[in-house]
């Protein structure tokens, strides 16, 4: 099985989500069927790109794997990009069997059988900032075939007014999975330094918002990575 892989990089800490702060060594899928105004893994995305993208067997990827974690079992990221593009079964099933976790953050446009296989399963649909228009009907497809993982949650990104409103509706719509949001980073440029107050005031202004609507189901997160390391590619 020939995989298209932007990185793999790790160990580190996971920066958002069900997972923050979890030992992790992440997968960078490359390609996706999405482009997010916003996004900020461009080279995993774009195709033109995709020189910088290695064709690697399983078993490549599975070694490569194992050997930046040291043969320790831990946490497993498939992100992209969008990682239900491509067939990740064989490397979850390989990994599994000596103990190793797996997670998938996807934004639900694509379902694939592996989903059941996995210990965390994270959709994370796009908000109307993103300029991408989400299609339902498959985001219903992947919770039904994820159904299987140990674990599904839904994870939004929130820019302003507008996407904390259609969040809320989404939450509305699928309220038995656990909600994470976090405020979105504008500034998408790895060259770019992170303003570190602005990422706080969105925070508190999210963080206020719920709190005022009585709206207590999401759990509100910074993005770690984010905080940490700033717009450093690949963390």
């Amino acid at each position: 099985m020939t995989l298209r892989i932007a990185e793999i990089f790790g160990p580190t800490i996971q920066g958002e989500g069900a997972l923050i702060g979890e030992p992790t060594v992440f997968v960078r899928a490359g390609g996706c069927d999405y482009r997010c105004s916003w996004c900020d893994s461009l080279h995993a995305v774009e195709s033109q790109y995709r020189h910088s993208w290695a064709p690697m067997e399983t078993d490549a990827v599975w070694a490569k794997v194992h050997k930046l974690s040291g043969g320790q079992p831990l946490t497993v990221s498939l992100s992209g990009g969008n990682p239900a593009i491509q067939d990740f079964g064989p490397l979850i099933t390989k990994g599994r069997a000596v103990g190793y976790r797996f997670a998938c953050e996807t934004q639900g446009s694509i379902a694939r059988p592996w989903f059941a296989e996995l210990d965390t399963l994270v959709l994370s649909p796009k908000p109307p900032s993103s300029g991408e228009n989400v299609d339902w009907d498959a985001f219903d497809s992947c919770r039904t075939i994820g159904a299987g993982a140990r674990q599904q949650v839904i994870k939004i990104v929130i820019f302003d007014e507008t996407d904390y409103q259609w969040a809320r509706e989404v939450h509305r719509h699928h309220s038995d999975l656990a909600l994470y949001l976090q405020p979105g980073n504008p500034e998408v440029d790895p060259a770019t330094p992170v303003d570190l107050q602005t990422l706080a005031n969105r925070l508190g202004w999210l963080t206020e918002k719920a709190m005022a609507d009585g709206w207590f189901a999401p759990r509100i997160l910074p993005q770690l990575h984010v905080l940490i390391w700033g717009n450093k590619r690949g963390v």
